[in-house]
């Protein structure tokens, strides 16, 4: 018989007086409540109950065994309590892997749920690839682009666009590209490990252009690549997110603005599961409010549940 049930039911009839008594506050037959109590005994193989007719006392091995009983079931409920309390409201600390570029549109958002769950503590790490979340520890991932196939469950929460861009400087030197075909006779700097890498993809109102891009300077930084683009060595192909600021100052111009740019799913990953952490489920809600009202520049204006 279950060992917490039977610890329940003496305890019970203990505080009833009785085994009818015990029956009633349990739920269950007398005779139920016999077969635990009498399952204890046994496994302990000492009496703590002394049975009369008329009532029930307990033995001085009873008496202890009792004591410590009651604190160990008082002990059960507060902690099925604080679990219960952690489902319902948010807290605890929240491990969440973004990509670099990711990062400056997600801090702020983290700062304003903070302010609505002040229990909640994030552990930002950033990195350009796709960790191990079971194995590294992580809550949640937010990623663009495609991902590896895995176990892992997805939830799309808007669409990434990418904007062309060059300092003034450079395109005072080598001139301003007017169509896609143009930018093979540019310098055009390269994100590593892109989906992108070496092919950059427009579409305009004359169709569709796949254009053979390299230049002098292939890196994984995303920040890399926009110093050097501010620093007027070629043209980049990155994050709006992360040249937002740099075109509202004129420091980078927007070039081809007629041809949209291939636009890249952003999606929430996090490790497969029946009960996903409150913490977990109200920040991806958060997020996905956030980013639907239109507020984050580098989103369309429509994330969906996945």
């Amino acid at each position: 018989m279950d060992r917490i049930m039977s610890m329940q039911a003496f305890v019970q009839v203990v505080d009833s007086g009785s085994f009818s008594g015990a029956a009633k506050r349990l739920g269950v037959s007398p005779a139920v409540v016999t077969g635990h109590v009498q399952s204890l005994e046994r496994r302990l193989g000492v009496r703590l109950l002394n049975r009369t007719t008329r009532k029930v006392n307990l033995t001085e091995i009873g008496r202890g065994f009792y004591d410590r009983a009651r604190r160990i079931l008082a002990e059960i409920d507060e902690a099925e309590g604080l679990a219960s309390a952690q489902q319902s409201t948010p807290r605890g600390t929240l491990r969440l892997n973004t990509s670099v570029s990711l990062a400056r549109l997600v801090t702020p958002l983290i700062s304003d749920y903070v302010a609505l769950y002040p229990e909640v503590v994030f552990e930002l790490v950033m990195t350009d690839r796709m960790v191990d979340m079971v194995e590294e520890g992580f809550d949640l991932a937010l990623r663009s682009g495609p991902l590896p196939n895995s176990s892992l469950k997805t939830r799309r929460l808007g669409v990434g666009r990418l904007a062309l861009c060059a300092a003034p400087d450079y395109l005072s030197r080598r001139g301003r590209p007017e169509r896609p075909e143009d930018l093979a006779g540019h310098n055009c700097l390269l994100l590593i490990n892109s989906h992108l890498e070496g092919r950059w993809h427009f579409i305009g109102d004359d169709g569709e252009h796949v254009v053979e891009v390299g230049g002098s300077l292939r890196t994984n930084s995303i920040e890399g690549l926009r110093a050097a683009t501010l620093a007027g060595q070629g043209i980049c192909l990155l994050p709006t997110v992360n040249v937002s600021d740099d075109l509202r100052t004129g420091h980078l111009v927007r070039l081809l603005p007629d041809y949209r740019t291939t636009e890249v799913v952003v999606q929430a990953v996090y490790p497969p599961g029946q009960h996903v952490p409150v913490k977990v489920r109200t920040f991806l809600d958060f997020l996905v409010e956030r980013l639907c009202q239109g507020r984050v520049t580098p989103m369309l204006p429509k994330a969906a549940n996945m």
